[in-house]
């Protein structure tokens, strides 16, 4: 647009996933335009959070404080907890379920060709977890790639040393999905993974 600093916003706004040159320009001249004051609110706030957000000490969850609201709760269990890649799976499971145990958020997933190592993605730190607090159960709640398979199966034999019951969120099928759109690997998955019908 010939301005440096209009230029400078439009390169901002591009940080962002998903938006490119298009969606930045019309995202700065509709604040520019019509909403300076939301987008002073955006400025202010997202420098308040950039600045003060940090990792929970316990689980690695976005926090302003030591220790996010989900572990410092007394009404969570101490007996149950689930292990997510990011923490948009944890919002994901907050929103979509009556999940009440803990959660460890590894932030990313193993990965030996790009030289994550279980060091990398706190391993290290959840078997310390497992060794001090009353887990009964972790649900591991990584997604099915080849990477996040991979990390599974690391979290179970840290899981079966300390004795601790380990599941897997369940794969398969879509609720309302119709087979012949299902892909195969997906199809095989849910196959595999057939669980018995009640009485």
């Amino acid at each position: 647009m010939n301005d440096p600093l209009i230029d400078e916003l439009l390169q901002a706004l591009r940080c962002l996933p998903g938006v490119g040159s298009r969606t930045a320009q019309r995202m700065a001249l509709h604040l520019l335009e019509r909403d300076r004051r939301g987008g002073q609110r955006l400025a202010d706030v997202l420098g308040t959070a950039m600045r003060d957000i940090r990792r929970c000490d316990r689980c690695r969850n976005f926090t302003s404080a030591e220790i996010c609201e989900i572990c410092a709760s007394s009404r969570r269990s101490d007996h149950t907890l689930c292990v997510v890649e990011t923490p948009g799976d944890v919002l994901a499971i907050e929103q979509a379920t009556g999940f009440d145990g803990r959660y460890f958020v590894l932030l990313g997933r193993l990965s030996p060709l790009d030289g994550v190592g279980p060091e990398d993605i706190g391993l290290d730190q959840l078997e310390r977890r497992f060794a001090d607090e009353p887990i009964e159960e972790v649900i591991v709640a990584t997604n099915s790639t080849v990477e996040g398979e991979a990390t599974a199966h690391y979290i179970a034999g840290l899981a079966g040393r300390h004795g601790i019951r380990l599941s897997r969120l369940a794969q398969g099928v879509p609720l309302g999905g119709e087979l012949e759109h299902t892909d195969q690997g997906t199809l095989a998955h849910a196959f595999a993974s057939r669980l018995p019908v009640p009485d």
